[in-house]
Order: structure tokens, then C-alpha cells, then sequence
């Protein structure tokens, strides 16, 4: 046993790797995970850099080269100037909204964490290009993290994130990486604490604890970019009926924990910034509501039903205000019930499933889908048993709607004639993706979890149906969604 990994899953007794396959899979997927983390860095910088306005814009912005096959945009570069980052002003503190809806003051449209990612990376930064660098640079650690947990949970389904276009197109758009850093952060610290300490046969955590745990950091995800906050009620679902425990009494008093500890984390970050800087800090919220499903939301509001209603008019936006968190709503709602209905067949809550599905409904039903959301979805495709052909169809009409909106936008700003595939992209990108998330809100909970996380800290006593399923059993039946 001394070439193996001391933590022990599948029953206490088969590990999870021998140590030196472990070692390649990190070597392999961590020197892809930089190659295309520079690969974006080569590709998006390309926006940037001299000669520059006074404000320290550069005349590149916003196109760099309009014949290149992947658009050098990003958020990074565009963000410098409109919000007083280029002046230094901490965020959200001086800041507000003007009637005409823009920010200033160092508010910008984001959670306040974010805000602070932005505020670090301007410092000591004069212009975009200074301002591109240092965020890139905060922002790379969290792709390796990311990489590095996904490669021990899943082995080498972590190529679907560590070798696929997203990285490329994404890493350095937003600032994307540090929220699903604490996602998939939450699933390593349920699988930490449940794993078994081959010195006593014991898991190394309760369940209540690091429930705890991984609501902090959902908590954190919150402050960044929202979602993850939405995985709190799955978690809370899967610790009061027990986890990998099986059936048994509903454990009221844990759940609560895991959703007061979440709430109390987003207080203690939020509630600074409402104090000393209230009207900043709701500037953010009240630039969100008022923000419209417009061409540059990539949602099916606008490539939909805008031409139902006729165009953007009143109607329009009374009916996505009204239908969008409607919809949102009933696709949590669903998930959850879809979650409850495999909990009675199985045992066993599927947390993780739960969680990409309502993520998926959030992303198709949301008036603002921005390309850069794949990053977000991307963990669940490596952590469940989703079929290969819709990952890949995923990714195709991803690739195909990131090469063909920023054109759209560059379109209509010269004023140049429409060409015909650059519009037929964008609808294929927005409409396959749709079809797509609709389908995942099913598949997410009935897809088992990839090995060898399907394993982590389960015993031949469970009482759920998986337990008693053969060794030799097909690896989708053997052990049920969420583990």
C-alpha cells in the first residue's frame, strides 16, 4: 500500500489512485491549464496597449485585430474606464448610480468581492494594459486551484476544463475564475470531510461540519458573482436527510446550520460596504434591475421573443421583467422536486446534480447570459455523468456564439452591412444553448457523479440501492447522483 494515496474511498478500502497516476494527471492537466490560461492572456491583450488616450484607454480598444479567429475583448480591458477604476477609488464606498443609469465613484454592477478583485488589480496601474496584467495575474492562481481539485475529484475528466475552448475564451474576459474556485471549492470540502481515514475507518469530518464548511465558501462565491449562493439549499436538502448516511431521521437542526452559517458569511462581507457606503454598495443592485435584455445579453428574451412583441418597446421589457424570475423560480423549484423525487428512489440527496441544474435554468432563463457563464457550468460537466455528445455540442455552439457577437457588436458600431454568418452564429450560439440548458435541468440530477468522487465515503451498511449493487455493475448504476 505504500504506493498508494493514504485517503480511501469505495468502501473504506480501494483507494483512489495509485500515487504516480495521481502525479501525471496533475502534471498533464496543470501544464494545460497554464498553456491555455496564456493562450487567453496572448489572445485578450491583444486589445491593449500603446498608443493610449490620456485616461489611459488604448486606441487598440475595443477591437485589436477584426480578422482574428478568437475576439481579443474582455471585461478586463473594458472595465478600466466608466467606473473610476483608472482613478483608484476604493469600491462602492463614494460611489452610486446616476439617473441615466451609469455608475461612478468606484461602484460597479458587481458583488463587493468582485469589486475589491477589480480595485487590487488597478493598483499601481496607469493604463488598460497595466490594468489587463495585474487582474490576469490574480486571476491565474484560481484557474490552477480550480484545475488541481477537479484533477484529484474526478481524474481525467478533468480535461473536459483543463483542454476545452472555454479556458481559452474565458479565463481573462471576467473575473470568473475566483467564483468557481469557491464552487467547486464547496464539492472538495464535501468530499475531504467524507473521505475515510484509513487509520480508523472513520470519515475525517461530520457531515454538519463540513456542510458547514462548504457554505461558507458558497457564501463567499455569493459576494462575488451570486450563483453559488443558489447551492446552499441543496446542501442544506442533502445534510438534513442524512447524506451518505442513507435514510433516516431529518436532521432540522444541521440544515439550519449550513443556511445560517451562509447567510451570517454574506452579512459579515456585505454589511461593511452598507455602512460605510450604502448608496454605492445598492448601486450595484438597482444597475442590475434596471439592465435590459438587450443584443449584448445574448438571452432568448432578446433573440426571441424581441420580435414577438415587436422590438424593444414597453411591452417587451414588461413581459421579460415579469417572466424571467418567474421562470427562474419554477426551474429551482423543479430541480429541487427532481432532487426529493431521486432522494425517495435512492437515499440519497443529489446535492451536486440539484446545484447544475438550477444553475442551468438560471443560465437559460436569466435576461443576461453572457458567453463568459460556460466557465460556470464547465465544473459540472467534469463532476457528473453527463453524455459526452451534449458536453461537445455545448462547446461547439459556445466557441461559434464567442466568435460571432463581439463581430456583431463591431457591426453595429461601424455601421458595416450585416453578414449573414455572423448573425446565423449568434442565433445558433444563443438557441442551442438553450435547448441544451433546458434538457440539463433533468440530466443534471439524474446524472451519477464521475469516480472516483462517486466513492468517496461510502459503506457496505448504506441502505440506499447503490450499496447493493455488484462491483462489476455498470459505473452509471453502481453508486447514485450527488454522493
Amino acid at each position: 500500500m505504500s504506493d498508494r494515496l493514504s485517503t480511501t474511498f469505495r468502501y473504506g478500502r480501494v483507494t483512489l489512485s495509485r500515487r504516480g497516476d495521481l502525479i501525471l494527471i496533475l502534471t498533464v492537466s496543470l501544464l494545460l491549464t497554464l498553456l491555455f490560461m496564456y493562450w487567453s492572456y496572448e489572445v485578450k491583450i491583444k486589445c491593449v496597449g500603446p498608443p493610449f488616450f490620456p485616461d489611459g484607454r488604448s486606441h487598440k480598444w475595443p477591437v485589436g485585430d477584426p480578422h482574428a479567429v478568437i475576439p481579443c475583448y474582455s471585461d478586463l480591458a473594458y472595465l478600466w474606464v466608466g467606473r473610476d477604476i483608472n482613478n483608484h477609488v476604493f469600491p462602492y464606498i463614494h460611489g452610486g448610480i446616476g439617473t441615466n443609469g451609469q455608475l461612478f465613484g468606484g461602484s460597479v454592477e458587481y458583488p463587493v468581492l468582485s469589486g475589491i478583485l477589480m480595485w487590487l488589480g488597478a493598483i499601481g496601474a496607469h493604463t488598460d494594459v497595466d490594468f489587463f496584467r495585474h487582474s490576469a495575474a490574480l486571476l491565474a492562481p484560481f484557474g490552477v486551484v480550480i484545475t488541481a481539485m477537479l484533477a484529484v475529484l474526478t481524474r481525467w475528466n478533468v480535461l473536459w476544463w483543463a483542454m476545452t475552448p472555454p479556458l481559452i475564451l474565458y479565463a481573462f474576459h471576467n473575473w470568473e475564475l475566483p467564483v468557481v474556485a469557491t464552487a467547486v471549492g464547496a464539492v472538495a470540502v464535501m468530499a475531504w470531510g467524507a473521505s475515510i481515514k484509513p487509520s480508523t475507518g472513520e470519515r475525517r469530518m461530520s457531515l454538519r461540519t463540513s456542510a458547514i464548511l462548504a457554505s461558507i465558501l458558497l457564501a463567499i462565491g455569493f459576494c462575488l458573482k451570486l450563483y453559488p449562493g443558489f447551492f446552499v439549499l441543496p446542501l442544506a436538502i442533502y445534510v438534513l436527510t442524512g447524506g451518505l448516511r442513507g435514510r433516516r431521521a431529518l436532521d432540522w437542526i444541521g440544515a439550519a446550520w449550513v443556511a445560517v452559517t451562509a447567510a451570517l458569511t454574506v452579512v459579515v462581507i456585505q454589511l461593511p460596504f452598507m455602512v460605510l457606503g450604502y448608496d454605492g454598495w445598492r448601486a450595484a443592485l438597482t444597475f442590475q434591475g434596471k439592465r435590459r435584455a438587450d443584443v449584448d445579453t445574448n438571452s432568448i428574451w432578446y433573440w426571441g421573443l424581441r420580435h414577438l412583441t415587436g422590438g424593444q418597446d414597453g411591452t417587451y421589457n414588461s413581459i421579460v421583467g415579469v417572466l424571467s424570475p418567474t421562470l427562474i423560480v419554477c426551474a429551482f423549484v423543479v430541480a429541487v422536486y427532481f432532487g426529493w423525487r431521486q432522494y425517495n428512489r435512492t437515499g440519497l440527496y443529489p446535492w451536486i446534480g440539484v446545484s447544475a441544474a438550477m444553475l442551468a435554468g438560471f443560465m437559460v432563463f436569466h435576461k443576461v447570459h453572457s458567453p463568459q457563464y460556460t466557465l460556470w457550468i464547465l465544473p459540472f460537466f467534469v463532476l457528473l455523468r453527463v453524455r459526452w455528445p451534449v458536453i461537445v455540442a455545448y462547446l461547439i455552439a459556445d466557441f461559434i456564439l464567442d466568435t460571432t457577437i463581439f463581430r456583431l457588436f463591431g457591426i453595429y458600431v461601424s455601421g458595416e452591412p450585416m453578414k449573414w454568418w455572423v448573425m446565423a452564429g449568434v442565433n445558433v450560439g444563443v438557441w442551442v444553448h438553450a435547448v441544451l440548458l433546458v434538457y440539463l435541468i433533468g440530466a443534471f440530477v439524474s446524472a451519477g457523479l464521475r469516480e472516483p468522487l462517486a466513492s468517496i465515503g461510502r459503506h457496505p451498511d448504506l441502505t440506499d440501492a447503490a450499496s447493493s449493487e455488484p462491483d462489476d455493475a455498470p459505473p452509471g448504476q453502481r453508486v447514485p447522483a450527488g454522493a
